[in-house]
């Protein structure tokens, strides 16, 4: 049974920093593309960032420059470092598994929340 746990969300003040986890079990964690989304209240959920298996990156435009997806496939965990945050970061952060090529599906986390106030 595949098991996305995300931790690290919290109160941040603009400007700050957070670090976000996913830790994977029930899956072969290093074949995976890897995603974290968003969603704030009242609007659909949003890429974020993914990372491949092979360890390519890719951001939302909103992101860029701040965010840094990085993955561990020896503790099977995907990160979501964010620095320089606003207020408009503030949302629930999911954790996805991408399908592997060919096949419909994937995988999410529960979601941790994100909220950027002073």
């Amino acid at each position: 049974q595949v098991q996305l746990v995300e931790s690290g969300g919290g109160l941040v003040q603009p400007g700050g920093s957070l670090r976000l986890s996913c830790a994977a079990s029930g899956i072969t964690f290093s074949i995976y593309t890897m995603g974290w989304y968003r969603q704030a209240p009242g609007k659909q959920r949003e890429l974020v960032a993914t990372i491949t298996s092979g360890g390519t990156t890719n951001y939302a435009d909103s992101v860029k420059g701040r965010f840094t997806i990085s993955r561990d496939n020896a503790k099977n965990t995907v990160y979501l470092q964010m620095n320089s945050l606003k207020y408009e970061d503030t949302a629930v952060y999911y954790c996805k598994r991408d399908p592997l090529p060919g096949f419909s599906g994937g995988s999410w986390g529960q979601g941790t929340q994100l909220t950027v106030s002073s």
